[in-house]
């Protein structure tokens, strides 16, 4: 069909603004400008879960805290903590799976007790889960008083009470926090007082502390110190 010349002019002039809305239209949203990929573990840590934690253990034996870092994303490095005097120090580290999973080991040959912590990181970002202390035992000897002792001056200063939680130990200096554990139940106390002075016992427990535990008698325990 042919047009004549006034309604070609209009007709160029339609066509011209419909192309100009058309070139109007936002282009579809293009990757982050930094080339971050959603799958890249840029995003800031939600929270830091604790699956298994296995920090009560004898001394030559091996701890292990697992779990799950969310969101659930690859190549977070988590790190396991303990805590000596003013200071953190990290005593094993993993990176995060597929499903941000991690699992953390170690090994302490000596006995020991420290708070600890899971801490990870991410560029940026990081979150810090605590997990209570880590207990590293030995084996030793121990006893308990309180009966005909109660009223008396402790070698620390105090006074002996029924309800007073502690040991007496001969050289740990006194105020010395210990955590004791035995039947399964744990306790940590301070030296109160000197002794035993008796066999090859290193502890002597207080009545109330030998109830917290459920131990009688004088027998082995296991300790952090």
């Amino acid at each position: 069909m042919r047009l004549s010349p006034l309604r070609s002019g209009l007709y160029a002039v339609a066509l011209g603004t419909t192309m100009t809305f058309v070139g109007a239209v936002p282009a579809p949203a293009q990757d982050d400008p930094q080339g971050t990929k959603a799958s890249e573990p840029t995003a800031s840590i939600a929270k830091v879960g604790v699956g298994k934690r296995k920090i009560n253990v004898r001394a030559g034996r091996r701890a292990i805290v697992a779990g799950t870092v969310l969101p659930r994303v690859a190549g977070r490095i988590a790190y396991l903590q303990i805590r000596k005097g003013n200071r953190w120090y990290t005593i094993d580290r993993d990176r995060t799976g597929s499903q941000g999973r991690y699992e953390l080991r170690d090994k302490r040959r000596h006995p020991m007790s420290a708070r600890t912590r899971v801490i990870v990181r991410n560029g940026g970002h990081r979150a810090v889960r605590r997990i209570g202390r880590m207990n590293v035992y030995r084996e030793a000897l121990a006893s308990w008083y309180g009966p005909g002792f109660y009223g008396r001056q402790t070698g620390c200063g105090g006074t002996l009470g029924y309800s007073q939680l502690g040991v007496a130990h001969k050289t740990l200096p006194c105020g010395t926090k210990v955590t004791l554990r035995h039947n399964g139940r744990r306790v940590r106390v301070p030296v109160i007082d000197r002794g035993p002075y008796s066999g090859a016992r290193e502890y002597d427990l207080t009545a109330a502390t030998a109830r917290k535990l459920g131990f009688r008698g004088h027998g082995g325990i296991q300790t952090t110190r």
